[in-house]
């Protein structure tokens, strides 16, 4: 796949970072979660391996850590946009060299409040001002597209899009659901996936939702969708817990289930975009890699 492609072939995304910073023993917690990673060498370096190994167990996409980039978050860190945007690009740019691969380098641009609170989604000219910004700096850091996931309402989903597209990137468009196949605000998957795809959206996907959520809205993606969709799943163990918390958690699923899990749904709903969200390990999605890549003989 090259980076002016859109995904005609299987496309295998890479795995969590977030799980395998606490899996390291490195803090991830609020406001500034991963972010604050990228502040301290030893850190810098735990996260260019973490890209490593997912790009060596067969990423075909490494994402930079800019889930929590946005200027509002940056508040108080004692650093700016452009330092930060340009390490995190820069640590997934040279993870691609460390192993030798062709991935594409993605930018995640995330929700401005929290990627689960629908309610605390900001107004839109905020939005647009913090989106903008962001998106800008993503290109200037040379990735190869914007990944605006984890979009918890249509509305910013939207604003994300058009920052991203001014820019001058490509950009995929993910949702995160439950109750079936609706997004946390309560909108319907469909229309939402067919506006932002109408919008100039590559590939429209559903990540950090629930195994079964996920596969409630596969149907709905590919009834919806012309172009690629895709998903990439939680798969943390939040038993006992209420929302997120800052200490390492198992994945729920086994490598080999998980695995088996992305096959199918790319045999069944015809899936081309298929990865990981919390809880995926690079171990996870190796042993994924050939039901992603040859579903119908995944040995």
């Amino acid at each position: 796949m090259t980076a002016a492609a859109t995904p005609a072939t299987p496309v295998l995304l890479d795995g969590a970072v977030a799980t395998e910073l606490q899996r390291a023993g490195i803090a991830v917690c609020a406001p500034w979660w991963t972010t604050r990673a990228l502040l301290d060498p030893d850190h810098q370096r735990v996260l260019r391996g973490i890209h490593a190994a997912h790009l060596r167990a067969g990423a075909d996409v490494v994402t930079a850590n800019t889930f929590r980039c946005h200027d509002r978050t940056l508040r108080g860190l004692g650093t700016d946009q452009a330092t930060v945007v340009d390490t995190a690009v820069g640590l997934a740019r040279a993870a691609r060299t460390d192993t030798g691969r062709t991935a594409l380098v993605a930018g995640s641009l995330a929700p401005v409040a929290d990627c689960y609170r629908p309610d605390l989604v900001p107004p839109d000219e905020v939005l647009r001002a913090e989106h903008r910004r962001l998106a800008a700096a993503l290109v200037r850091a040379r990735v190869d597209l914007v990944l605006v996931e984890t979009m918890n309402t249509l509305r910013e989903a939207r604003i994300a899009l058009e920052a991203a597209l001014a820019a001058g990137a490509r950009a995929w468009v993910s949702f995160v659901c439950r109750d079936g196949a609706r997004l946390l605000s309560g909108e319907d998957l469909g229309p939402a996936a067919q506006e932002v795809e109408r919008a100039g959206a590559d590939t429209v996907l559903v990540n950090c939702t629930t195994p079964a959520d996920t596969e409630a809205c596969l149907p709905v993606l590919r009834e919806a969708c012309a172009g690629p969709v895709g998903a990439y799943p939680n798969i943390e163990d939040r038993t006992g817990t209420d929302g997120p918390v800052d200490r390492h958690l198992p994945a729920a699923l086994s490598a080999t289930d998980f695995g088996a899990l992305l096959g199918r749904w790319r045999t069944e709903h015809r899936v081309e975009v298929l990865g990981g969200c919390c809880g995926t390990t690079p171990t996870h999605l190796s042993t994924a890699r050939p039901h992603v890549h040859d579903p119908e003989d995944p040995t």
